[in-house]
């Protein structure tokens, strides 16, 4: 009897503690019929509406493959803009089911903010932009300036550091968006606008003359970004990251949208076998189909699919990949196997 009143106890202060029970957001999502996605207000290669008001962009991407995991649709989800401030208490208050939107993963917010990420869509790192007409060519020239920042984002203590371990000093500005940050900076309202140096390519795109302005050399920050889920439910947390998994491991294995159906019908490396479901029954311990990662990458893509369409060099962007390559090409990006 003292061990079952224990056990009601511990339920108790759980239950009251707001962890949530494991499968509790899957439920919930089945049960509506559509993942909610907290995305950005609009940067360009992250998520940003098209002419026709739909979202485009590697974050979006990423909610469009849970979607093709959970339902085999890739369609089955609705987005919601948010801007630095608000984005992560709308994944705290349930508003939505995953915050994917050019977000930094850092200690506090994965363990002290009742959210956890899921893993790296995107490795970055922050920078400064100036007119050209400033005449200064490094970061350590700034000396007195004015800058321009996105309020609610790691790059307001990024450019505080960088300012006081050098003995510099700067005004900061503040936006609550980055359209805002952009529109200051090509106004003349501040000297210098600074964050992940992808956003500021992609501000720069958005510019009335985008060779007016200069990335500056420094990179001073590191900014892996990528999805989070509200703690306390391993279950949505696991398909969120195996999500991301498969997709790189279909890029490395050289799987696309193009051949993925063909590949899990002839395939005879056993690597390939078990990422689409060919062999073994791996898609059980997720609670999702055998054939999951053939839906994902058949209707959304591998990983160097969705970068490519979102920041390659057929885009305004045409960003690098760099440390966003994978492992064996020269890069970080990195997936366990299925197995």
């Amino acid at each position: 009897m003292k061990t079952f009143t224990r056990l009601m106890i511990a339920g108790a202060v759980l239950g009251a503690s707001g962890l949530v029970h494991a499968g509790a957001t899957l439920d919930a999502i089945h049960k509506k019929g559509f993942i909610q996605c907290g995305v950005s207000d609009g940067i360009p290669g992250f998520s940003v509406p098209d002419k026709n008001g739909k979202q485009q962009g590697i974050d979006v991407d990423v909610c469009h493959a849970v979607a093709a995991a959970v339902f085999g649709d890739a369609g089955k989800v609705r987005f919601t803009p948010t801007n630095g401030k608000e984005r992560l208490a709308a994944l705290q208050s349930g508003e939505i089911d995953i915050l994917s939107r050019s977000t930094t993963w850092t200690s506090s917010r994965d363990a002290g903010m009742g959210l956890v990420f899921t893993g790296v869509t995107y490795y970055d790192g922050a920078g400064f932009m100036v007119n050209k007409k400033l005449g200064v060519s490094s970061a350590t020239e700034l000396d007195g300036a004015s800058i321009c920042i996105q309020a609610g984002t790691t790059t307001e203590l990024n450019t505080s550091d960088f300012f006081r371990s050098r003995g510099l000093k700067f005004t900061p500005i503040t936006f609550d968006t980055s359209e805002e940050t952009a529109k200051a900076l090509q106004a003349g309202r501040c000297d210098v606008i600074t964050a992940d140096k992808s956003q500021l390519n992609a501000q720069r795109s958005q510019m009335t003359t985008p060779s007016d302005f200069v990335i500056l050399p420094e990179t001073i920050s590191k900014e892996p970004m990528g999805p989070s889920v509200r703690r306390g439910d391993d279950e949505w947390f696991s398909i969120v990251r195996w999500t991301l998994f498969a997709m790189l491991n279909a890029e490395e294995a050289g799987v696309t949208s193009a051949n993925v159906e063909a590949q899990a019908k002839t395939t005879r490396n056993p690597d390939v076998a078990r990422l689409l479901g060919a062999d073994g029954e791996y898609g059980k311990d997720l609670k999702l189909p055998r054939d999951w990662v053939v839906q994902v990458v058949k209707q959304v893509g591998s990983y160097g699919e969705v970068f490519n369409r979102a920041f390659g060099p057929e885009t305004p962007l045409a960003i690098d990949r760099g440390l966003n390559n994978l492992w064996n090409n020269g890069g970080i990006q990195y997936a366990p196997p299925v197995r």
